[in-house]
């Protein structure tokens, strides 16, 4: 099975800040704008049950499994005994194949995250006074401004400021212990350490000092309600984006004697490989291909996916065509371009790419390594770079990338490449039948 690697967000505040009204309108949102959303709930306490006694997943738990799965048409649950506590990012990564995870909680996890600040919530509009002084004094985001009174963060001369925040931090404590019936302590953990930081990306408030701060810090701020604007700032930078995938298989290999599409691997077609490897990531699945009868059959053999058989636009051979054809063909605006020989193409490196893409701003994001640029596993913007592989085409050109000059290229280093995929791998490719049978060879099924 291929993990597809998720993009998260959380949503972090203090005890009745409204994180899960807001995560819950969110989720409702988005879903309405037909996106797959994952969602995780950190409980602070320990021991919690989702069954209950009498029922037989409760007795097989009580009589000693490890792990007990819950099933039955259209659901699963599953409910495991673990040491200690896994790390959100563990936890992310076991939620394979959603367009973006909500996550209620888990400031430290190292998450994008947004903060939601309250009116009425005494430790909320304490926080946000700490929050608004550091942003008129232009300390950093994610200063612990808490630690002032000590003069751990400077300005420690700043005698004003300290006794400002040293009190603002003091009643947020005070609120934040009141609200859940104890009497304050020094670093009560609901305000300690629970001011934005470095990780914040937007902040969801009706506070307007605190509205007025995110503003300094150059940072979206969002009223309560205004749920449809959040969504669109999740949309434009952090839900995995719309993807075509093209899978270059365009005929007859001189090298190979034979299309490399259909040659046998592990016993199968090689593309039918391609296919099962990045099909979870594509919305959209294309074939580019001089051989659409010989490749009638993945039509049955993969029905779900709707694929598309395109002829290459241009009667010549060369990367450069492909590449248009692959660019022409796609549905989406972004379009990963794959050649069908690379027996380990990697579905995570696809959606890296296509979230680096979405961050950076570029218009195409392509590995290199020690032997340059890897064109065949990377990822385009179609408006742009469409165009400019037309101009370089009609300049005579034929190397994929002799139009790399004309657009706004984001090189994607291996160590980024590794991150996506440890296994690496992703560019080896076979030429001969020599080359396929030694990889072939020392094949294990991943």
């Amino acid at each position: 099975m291929v993990n597809v690697p998720s993009p998260a967000v959380a949503v972090v505040g203090r005890h009745n800040s409204g994180k899960t009204t807001l995560i819950e309108k969110t989720i409702r949102e988005l879903v309405a704008r037909g996106w797959d959303v994952g969602s995780v709930k950190h409980h602070s306490h320990a021991g919690f049950e989702i069954d209950y006694p009498g029922k037989d997943s409760y007795r097989h738990r009580a009589a000693g499994a490890s792990e007990t799965v819950i099933a039955c048409p259209g659901k699963m649950a599953r409910i495991k005994t673990i040491e200690g506590e896994l790390e959100c990012a563990e936890i992310v990564r076991s939620m394979s194949g959603h367009d973006i995870v909500v996550v209620e909680g888990y400031r430290k996890s190292g998450l994008p995250t947004i903060e939601i600040m309250r009116a009425g919530n005494i430790a909320d509009e304490r926080v946000a006074e700490v929050f608004a002084e550091g942003a008129r004094r232009g300390w950093p985001l994610g200063t612990d401004f808490t630690q002032f009174g000590r003069g751990e963060v400077p300005p420690a001369d700043d005698e004003e400021a300290r006794r400002r925040l040293e009190e603002a931090a003091r009643q947020a404590d005070a609120a934040a212990a009141a609200a859940k019936g104890a009497a304050p302590e020094p670093g009560d953990p609901d305000v300690k350490g629970k001011l934005p930081t470095a990780n914040t990306i937007a902040v969801v408030t009706d506070i307007p000092q605190a509205a007025d701060a995110a503003a300094r810090y150059g940072i979206p701020a969002f009223d309560l309600d205004d749920v449809a604007g959040l969504a669109d700032f999740l949309e434009g930078h952090y839900v995995r984006p719309r993807v075509t995938v093209v899978i270059q298989a365009g005929g007859e290999s001189r090298r190979m004697g034979r299309s490399k599409a259909t040659v046998p691997f592990a016993g199968r077609p090689l593309i039918c490989r391609l296919v099962e490897r990045l099909a979870p990531v594509a919305d959209d699945l294309v074939i580019t291909t001089n051989e659409p009868d010989n490749l009638a059959f993945l039509h049955q053999e993969f029905p779900q996916y709707n694929i598309q058989l395109v002829c290459d636009a241009y009667d010549y051979r060369g990367a450069l065509p492909g590449l248009y054809t692959a660019l022409q063909a796609a549905r989406n605006p972004y379009v990963a371009v794959v050649a069908c020989d690379m027996v380990f193409a990697s579905a995570s490196l696809v959606v890296a790419e296509a979230l680096a893409l979405k961050e950076s701003g570029a218009d195409a994001v392509v590995p290199v390594n020690k032997h340059g640029y890897e064109p065949f596993h990377a990822i385009y913007r179609r408006m742009a770079c469409l165009p400019a592989v037309r101009r370089a085409l009609g300049r005579g050109e034929k190397r994929a990338q002799s139009f790399f000059d004309e657009v706004n290229v984001l090189a994607f280093p291996q160590a980024k490449v590794l991150e996506a995929e440890p296994m690496g791998g992703c560019f080896i490719n076979a030429n001969t039948p020599e080359e396929l049978h030694a990889i072939e060879e020392s094949f294990v099924e991943d």
